[in-house]
């Protein structure tokens, strides 16, 4: 079996902007000049947090950044150490890169400004009201037997298991629903989450980002720590979330493909519908990534709301036609750090 693999667009988030006092940003710009990145991270630097500022980039991303920083700048303040990060992300970054992120700040930020909320509590994480009890034990233990009791694994490096709350998974749908409302009342034209979906919503866009952050980096990480070490999964510091439908006069299937991350969670929400299986076909490289399916990676998976398959970005797979009703899946791909400056 041979099938053409699309690569997916590559939809970053943005950096953060702030002001800088003179002395601060000489001192700063003389360090950028004379320093680099550590080649690897000090482990045993305990970083600062970045939660809670107003940054387009995760505040996981910084954290883990903040790892590699050259031992000099260890000892300055958080607001230092976020200038002189910010300053490497865009001094490696192209002019168009840069063009980008500015407009996708801009982008969001009207969003948020305009778009008011549904249901509130979903922009906190709230972990006993949003997970099924058993996914909770196994994170709260955070052993690899844990996470294996309530998995299954039908095909090397895909996992499955119970996940979400009906709960949370009728909020959530509430909620897009009520922001694709928004969307057509105003006018207001979207990013879609892909180049390969024309339906759906970015959800870190309208203010859930940080959620999604506390979701990949309390929950998601630990798992891909003893599940995809070999893919960073312990290094997991930024995130794409975004919910795709499929169905009558919206996306019915999805090519063959990769994803653009380490690894990608992928939870059905509902509604009622027919079909849209999902089909596996073996982890590949970019070089190989077209090359034959042997029959063990062969693995087709009929979604289950509530219930999480999680893989490496890496695998194959696609999503078969949705005959019938309307399918909804939230999807968080999960990212590490690239270092390229050294």
């Amino acid at each position: 079996m041979s099938l053409e693999v699309t690569r997916k667009e590559n939809q970053q988030p943005t950096p953060p902007t702030g002001g800088h006092n003179g002395n601060g940003m000489a001192l700063l710009q003389s360090m950028a000049t004379t320093h680099r990145l550590r080649l690897n991270p000090n482990t045993e630097h305990k970083p600062e947090s970045y939660e809670g500022l107003h940054l387009e980039f995760s505040p996981l991303l910084f954290s883990s950044l903040e790892r590699y920083l050259p031992p000099p700048m260890l000892s300055h303040s958080r607001d230092s150490k976020l200038h002189y990060m910010r300053d490497i992300i865009l001094r490696y970054s192209p002019e168009g890169e840069r063009t980008r992120v500015q407009k996708q700040r801009e982008y969001r930020q009207k969003i948020i400004s305009h778009y008011q909320p549904l249901h509130r509590e979903l922009y906190a994480m709230h972990a006993s009201n949003f997970f099924a009890p058993s996914f909770l034990k196994a994170i709260n233990e955070n052993k690899e037997e844990s996470f294996r009791s309530i998995m299954a694994e039908p095909t090397q490096g895909v996992f499955t298991f119970e996940m979400l709350q009906p709960h949370f998974c009728e909020l959530l749908l509430s909620e897009v629903e009520n922001f694709e409302k928004w969307v057509h009342e105003t006018k207001f034209r979207i990013m879609r989450p892909n180049t390969m979906n024309k339906f759906g919503a970015v959800l870190d866009d309208f203010g859930l980002e940080t959620m999604l952050g506390k979701l990949m980096e309390d929950f998601i990480r630990p798992i891909s720590k003893v599940f995809f070490s070999d893919v960073g999964g312990s290094t997991l510091d930024s995130h794409h979330g975004f919910v795709v439908e499929y169905g009558i006069n919206r996306d019915v299937e999805l090519g063959f493909h990769v994803d653009d991350s380490e690894v990608t969670l992928n939870v059905c929400l509902g509604k009622q519908f027919s079909g849209g299986d999902l089909f596996f076909r073996g982890v590949r490289c970019d070089k190989h990534v077209n090359t034959e399916t042997q029959s063990d990676e062969i693995l087709d998976y009929s979604h289950v709301p509530g219930r999480a398959v999680l893989h490496r970005g890496r695998h194959r797979h696609g999503a078969r036609a949705t005959t019938s009703g309307h399918r909804v899946n939230l999807l968080l791909w999960c990212r590490r750090f690239r270092s390229s400056v050294s």
